[in-house]
């Protein structure tokens, strides 16, 4: 077992657990404890208690001391020096121009930091707005985000009830609410009438749901069909839920009648609740395990050995016809693979006799047209430089040049005299890289490059923000 006490920081906000040590305390005694954020004043919510540590986590941080009168006036001059600061920082986000919404400021008990709490539809850039508050109140900053029910919950109100929100007062924690609650307890849908303060649904549905729940499991539906106690028949037009009343419809011909009983005196088929299907089906699990006896026992051994021989059967049963195909594909593999070896050693023996006779052809051909080179004062075949691509670029240009001057027209002739000249020069290849010419194809890739670095450059300012 281990001590706890219960800390708050905020009105209304969450509780933390630390070790009280040897001090004694009560509901509503101020302590320093230290926290993730420093040395912090808070308020105890409760006496202290002994629980068992599986229900806490360990280690836990331990009381400093006792508030002491000094300690609550600072707090108290803290509290003024937050007002002033909250409309310095209310100036300065009006001066940088910024689309938010200061709500709180804050100091830590040792004043080595503080917080301003604020509200914006999306991210803000407030590094400049930081710079500047520091300078003036020569601290640490810190600007924290926060939605519009956090907001409702530090500035309080009155709700719709005509009571102060409860957010503001008692609740710690925000439980997450949904329209079916609000269907659930049969109100209207119309966002205006089911919204709180914040804009968001109401935290009272979800305060309110499981008596509605349970209430609604006692009542049938809206078009179900219902037997009064007098034996008629009739359709359910309506129910009061708090009141446990439902109206009914009744036909005779053309007279239609509606009348009003307890939900207690009619008969019809419950409605199942959330959660009731889980505990059903648990429960008759349960009695079938109850209800398997000693007599049947016997009956189930017997069927369990049934399968097992059958299980056997089948599995000697296919043991030999794996065996038996297996054998037989294994002789038809060696079969084929023999004759395909066969096969492949013939025509790889005719391979390369051809390849031996092409070889020699080619050689008698290129002794051959040896000497016939240099009868003719020619160099080898062998010997001869290959021609390189900028060599074949210039001959290609200048055999088109030659034939468009022949045969082309005017425009073809001045294209052909280009081409020439870029060949000469080294193709476009090395213009390029020179930089003294570049293709349109060329310049509308840059072009496309260029915007994409304009919109890289773009989003990449956004997330640095």
């Amino acid at each position: 077992m281990v001590k706890i006490v219960g800390v708050r920081f905020r009105s209304a906000g969450k509780v933390y657990y630390f070790d009280p040590k040897e001090y004694s305390m009560h509901p509503g005694d101020h302590v320093i404890v230290e926290t993730s954020r420093g040395i912090e004043y808070g308020t105890v919510t409760g006496s202290i208690q002994e629980i068992s540590e599986d229900k806490v986590v360990l280690p836990l941080r331990a009381v400093l001391r006792m508030a002491s009168p000094e300690d609550i006036e600072r707090v108290a001059q803290d509290r003024e020096r937050e007002r002033e600061a909250l409309k310095v920082c209310r100036e300065k986000v009006r001066k940088h121009n910024l689309d938010m919404k200061v709500i709180d400021a804050e100091y830590t008990f040792d004043g080595t930091k503080l917080l301003f709490y604020f509200t914006a539809d999306g991210r803000v850039d407030f590094r400049e707005l930081v710079k500047d508050l520091a300078s003036v109140f020569r601290t640490r900053i810190e600007l924290r985000q926060i939605g519009v029910r956090d907001e409702t919950k530090i500035l309080g109100g009155v709700g719709v009830c005509g009571r102060p929100l409860c957010c503001h007062t008692f609740l710690s924690d925000f439980a997450p609410v949904t329209i079916r609650m609000a269907k659930e307890q049969n109100l209207s849908l119309n966002p205006v009438k089911i919204s709180g303060v914040c804009g968001r649904l109401m935290c009272c549905l979800k305060n309110e749901e499981e008596t509605y729940e349970y209430l609604n499991s006692q009542l049938p539906a809206n078009g179900d069909t219902v037997t009064t106690p007098s034996g008629e028949q009739g359709v359910v037009t309506g129910v009061n839920i708090l009141r446990q009343k439902v109206k009914v419809l009744f036909e005779d011909g053309d007279t239609k009648t509606v009348e009003e009983y307890d939900a207690a005196e009619l008969k019809f088929k419950p409605r199942r609740r959330k959660g009731d299907k889980g505990r059903q089906d648990k429960a008759k699990g349960e009695g079938e395990k109850a209800g398997s006896g000693e007599e049947q026992q016997p009956k189930e051994r017997k069927r369990d050995r049934k399968k097992n021989h059958e299980r056997s059967e089948e599995g000697r049963e296919g043991k030999e016809n794996r065996e038996g195909k297996e054998n037989r594909e294994g002789k038809e593999n060696r079969t084929g693979k023999e004759n395909r070896e066969g096969g492949h050693s013939r025509e790889k023996g005719g391979r390369e006799k051809e390849g031996a006779q092409g070889r020699d052809k080619e050689k008698r051909e290129r002794r051959g047209e040896g000497a016939q080179n240099e009868q003719e004062g020619q160099e080898p075949r062998e010997h001869r430089r290959r021609e390189t691509r900028g060599e074949r670029r210039r001959r290609k240009a200048a055999e088109a040049a030659a034939k468009a001057q022949q045969e082309g027209t005017p425009e073809e002739i001045a294209a052909a005299q280009v081409d020439e000249e870029i060949a000469e020069l080294g193709g476009f290849e090395k213009l390029h890289e020179k930089g003294d010419l570049q293709s349109p194809e060329e310049i509308g890739e840059l072009e496309e490059l260029e915007i994409l670095e304009q919109e890289e450059t773009g989003s990449a300012l956004r997330d640095d923000e």
